[in-house]
């Protein structure tokens, strides 16, 4: 028997931290926190990075006191680095769930959605000044906020008619634009993201038009009480502290008083603002709130909200890529969300939503610009880019629901890194 062999079959009583071992057989696994122990590894702590006070996502379970902590937080499963802790060895592995997960929604995908009435090309030049404007409007709103000013409904009535009405036409369109942020103006235009998200997410489960523009309000304002919250702690560069961390988390009381006093708001509008936060289990924060304790417009707001965050750039986080985002999303909605919810909005805005990149079986790069209306796995891409031969293409539009010889012939192997690539996606759309 070899030196690798006879490791592997008594590998049971070793410690995982044996050099060769971990070279050998070292993986990443998903546990429940149930089986977390003192001299495990945890890789992920496997729920959004907002949601926990924890400096990073990564850390060495020391005592009883840490594995409190993290189901404190309302984490129940964590994926653990069996190279640099203890090991659980019939936990499924990070592939292994990938792919169920990845199977799962490809099943889930073969629906129907709204199909747009305008083009993406025609419908982008109106939505950039409708995004620049609702930006300026929300700017001004929180400003005034700040001062102590009480809210005019009558300011952003009329930008959010405009926002339903560019969702209306092409969803895809604004929802594009909305994944462009700066650092400095995050604040402002998450909100503006938010609300487009939950007029385009009640499109999608067929509400009415007035309740669109009711939830499209109150994702504008959804984080007005970000304006209460001390600018050093608001604006800070870094991971908060436990202790500036329950600071933050007063925002959604703030924002809940503030909409209460504001007059003419709608009870849809205020549950968005008061119910982001919350989680299906209640996890969530500040009344803790379980399942139909929830309205339905908070659930949708709570889906939303951290959709829009971990998709986004900070100077001390990288934004997930959104294919990435909502497989994640998937994988929480098992205890944080409303599962059918979560169906609905992926299905909303796509497995690759527009303006995603992609790499084709062919080993062409393209842009997804527009939606496949009964399969979100076979959107209209335009190839951009050779990733074999590593130079630009003159652009060819791929229609992936159609075979070989009519358009189509190839299909999605991955999505991809803009950044990576060094290829600017609004470029090309």
């Amino acid at each position: 028997m070899g030196i690798a062999e006879f490791i592997l079959s008594n590998a049971e009583g070793l410690h995982p931290s044996y050099p060769y071992l971990n070279g050998l057989i070292g993986m990443i696994k998903k546990i429940n926190v149930q089986q977390l122990k003192p001299g495990m590894f945890v890789h992920d702590l496997n729920c959004g990075w907002m949601e926990h006070p924890f400096l990073t996502g990564t850390l060495k379970v020391k005592s009883d006191r840490d594995i409190e902590k993290i189901v404190g937080n309302g984490i129940h499963e964590v994926y653990i680095d069996t190279a640099k802790g203890l090991d659980v060895v019939d936990a499924p592995t990070e592939n292994e769930v990938k792919a169920e997960l990845e199977h799962q929604m490809m099943n889930m995908a073969q629906k129907a959605k709204p199909v747009a009435s305008a083009s993406l090309r025609e419908e982008l030049e109106k939505s950039r000044e409708v995004h620049s404007e609702a930006n300026k409007i929300v700017r001004n709103i929180m400003h005034d906020v700040r001062l102590g000013k009480q809210i005019e409904l009558e300011q952003i009535d009329p930008m959010v008619e405009q926002m339903t009405a560019s969702i209306l036409r092409n969803k895809d369109a604004l929802l594009s634009l909305c994944r462009i942020k700066n650092k400095d103006d995050y604040t402002f235009l998450h909100s503006v993201s938010v609300g487009a998200l939950l007029i385009s997410f009640a499109h999608g489960l067929n509400l009415d038009r007035d309740t669109l523009k009711l939830l499209g309000i109150g994702g504008m304002l959804h984080d007005i009480g970000k304006m209460k919250v001390p600018d050093e702690i608001l604006n800070k560069p870094g991971k908060l502290t436990e202790e500036e961390f329950l600071i933050m988390k007063s925002h959604v009381v703030h924002s809940r008083d503030i909409l209460a006093e504001t007059p003419d708001i709608a009870q849809a509008s205020l549950d968005v603002a008061a119910q982001h936060h919350e989680r299906f289990d209640g996890s969530g924060y500040p009344l803790r709130l379980k399942g139909p304790e929830m309205s339905v417009y908070g659930q949708m707001a709570s889906i939303v909200d951290v959709y829009d965050a971990i998709t986004s750039n900070r100077c001390y986080h990288k934004g997930m890529e959104p294919t990435e985002a909502l497989r994640k999303m998937f994988e929480w909605s098992k205890f944080h969300f409303n599962p059918e919810l979560i169906h609905t909005f992926i299905r909303t805005i796509g497995i690759y939503p527009v303006g995603t990149l992609v790499m084709l079986e062919s080993g062409k790069i393209g842009v997804v610009i527009e939606q496949h209306e009964k399969d979100l796995t076979r959107p209209l891409v335009r190839a951009v880019f050779d990733s074999r031969k590593n130079y630009y293409i003159a652009t060819e539009d791929i229609d992936l629901s159609k075979p070989l010889g009519q358009g189509g012939g190839d299909k999605i192997v991955s999505h991809e890194s803009p950044a990576k690539w060094g290829i600017e996606v609004q470029k090309f759309m």
